[in-house]
């Protein structure tokens, strides 16, 4: 059990694997090895069994780091995503399409007021209600000029 004193960290990162590592459990051994805690935004693998990643990880910080040196030990690239998401609530028009998407819940509907709410807290950053919003209220907010 882990101290509660603990910092934790969260971050979304995007994984690149070569052929030779993308047949292997590393994600699984995030977990089991190194404790932490893992969703899995976006992923694929291509014909040439080369695999793109988007992970969101969250756990102790020193662990955290440890995890990431064991992935790129193992030969895959890891880069954090350099973005996150926003929303003009002047341009929402609350129709909830976003909602049916989130993976973490951070866009939700209050079923008293039928208002969408937005806890950037809880949203990790993968882009699907960028590209479902009819009125392009949600959009994606660079960081550093990159991608």
């Amino acid at each position: 059990m882990q101290a509660s004193s603990e910092k934790k960290q969260r971050k979304v990162v995007y994984l690149t694997f070569p052929p030779e590592s993308s047949n292997k459990p590393v994600v699984c051994d995030l977990a089991r090895v190194y404790g932490l805690d893992f969703s899995i935004l976006k992923a694929q693998i291509t014909p040439r069994h080369e695999g793109q990643m988007t992970l969101e990880l969250s756990g102790p910080a020193e662990a955290f780091e440890a995890g990431l040196n064991y992935l790129r030990d193992q030969g895959i690239g890891v880069t954090p995503a350099a973005h996150r998401i926003s929303r003009d609530e002047d341009s929402c028009i609350h129709c909830g399409v976003c909602t049916a998407l989130c993976p973490t819940k951070a866009l939700s509907l209050d079923i008293e007021t039928r208002l969408v709410i937005f806890d950037d807290e809880a949203c990790s950053a993968c882009g699907m209600c960028t590209k479902v919003c009819p009125v392009a209220a949600m959009d994606i907010l660079l960081e550093n000029g990159v991608m």
